[in-house]
């Protein structure tokens, strides 16, 4: 019977549980169904973290991508965007530091509770029992294939290794936030004609929440090259569904009885399904089943002792998508369970300074006024 089990190794595996660790919590493990940091190995190549890194630790400002208090992705990697693969080796070397104990390799296939204690299923049907286990795994590894008829003939962009293995000339990119407007700049830049289609014009969107809107480094790329005419950007274009025909894709249009016809696979930029569907029957959702209900320590409403860390965390409007945001709530969890484990927490009024401990959210929806 183990204390903790983190599941996930990624930004938010790791960085929860190098406070967990710093906490004195001893009987721990985390568990990673690749290798730490994994995910992000696996983006495209050229994409790059939208949020600026930078070096700011030492006026008390942590930097935006770091995951660990003292610590900072734009000194140890010199970027001020890292790549994915960049930034995995700033995970790596924080496990690394911290001597976390990450088992690799270990998938976990189904987890159950019962008389307040977890049982983790995991391969080669091996159990591990832990009092309260962490959720970080987070939603990458698992593309959004169902969102539309026919979008399973698609190429989603998750499952591109480098934008300079794409050989046509045209392509069709469906979906217009981050992702998508990723692939089409990065396919711009090497002289191909894109078309962007999305359901809304979020590219034309303007709202102080960057989980709502696109990025100012997204955006900046954008325009730049927007200039060199290879990109069209297309609005108001909601999916009906998507038909091979022959050699080519119908990929139509609801409301429209316009078809546009791609040479090539369309690339799929709509995101992905939450990995919390592995356990979503340990969690209580609200009423559209979009985001799982949490209490004020980011714990289940419904199973005492789960709680979730990461991109899925939400509270009513207030969306946790980007590093900078999820992992102010590290310290949150970390003293809930603390405390349950009978832990002095004092050390995490150290977290709080750094950016690590938000439990006040009621200044997290003010917007800018200019």
């Amino acid at each position: 019977m183990l204390d903790v089990v983190v599941v996930g190794a990624g930004a938010a595996g790791i960085g929860v549980s190098t406070i967990l660790a710093d906490l004195g919590v001893e009987d721990m493990l985390i568990l990673e169904r690749e290798k730490v940091g994994t995910s992000f190995k696996k983006w495209p190549k050229e994409m790059q973290l939208i949020t600026p890194s930078f070096t700011t630790n030492f006026y008390g400002q942590a930097d935006l991508n770091s995951i660990m208090a003292r610590s900072s992705p734009a000194y140890f990697l010199r970027k001020e965007h890292p790549t994915g693969r960049e930034y995995a080796q700033y995970l790596e070397s924080l496990a690394d530091f911290c001597d976390l104990p990450v088992i690799e390799h270990t998938n976990v296939e189904k987890v159950t509770f019962s008389k307040g204690a977890f049982s983790l299923q995991i391969n080669n049907g091996k159990e591990i029992r832990a009092r309260f286990v962490v959720w970080a795994a987070g939603e990458f590894q698992y593309p959004n294939m169902g969102i539309f008829p026919g979008a399973e003939l698609c190429l989603h962009n998750s499952k591109v290794k480098s934008w300079k293995d794409m050989q046509e000339e045209e392509y069709f990119i469906i979906g217009g936030y981050e992702s998508g407007i990723d692939a089409a700049v990065n396919l711009s830049r090497l002289g191909k004609e894109v078309h962007v289609l999305d359901s809304d014009s979020p590219w034309g969107d303007k709202t102080t929440d960057p989980s709502l809107s696109l990025s100012p480094f997204t955006m900046e790329r954008l325009e730049k090259e927007m200039r060199n005419g290879y990109i069209n950007l297309i609005g108001n274009s909601k999916i009906k569904k998507v038909v091979r025909t022959g050699n080519e894709y119908l990929i139509e249009i609801q409301g429209s009885s316009k078809k546009h016809i791609s040479k090539t696979p369309p690339i799929l930029a709509t995101g992905f399904k939450s990995s919390l569907t592995l356990i979503d029957d340990l969690f209580d959702w609200d009423d559209e089943e979009s985001y799982a209900l949490l209490n004020e320590e980011d714990e289940s409403t419904k199973t005492p002792g789960l709680f979730l860390v990461g991109p899925q965390v939400r509270h009513e409007g207030l969306i946790f998508c980007f590093i900078y945001k999820y992992r102010q709530r590290f310290g949150v969890v970390a003293n809930a369970i603390g405390k349950r484990l009978g832990l002095d927490v004092d050390i995490l009024d150290h977290y709080r300074q750094e950016g690590f401990y938000l439990d006040d959210l009621s200044c997290c929806a003010d917007e800018c006024d200019c």
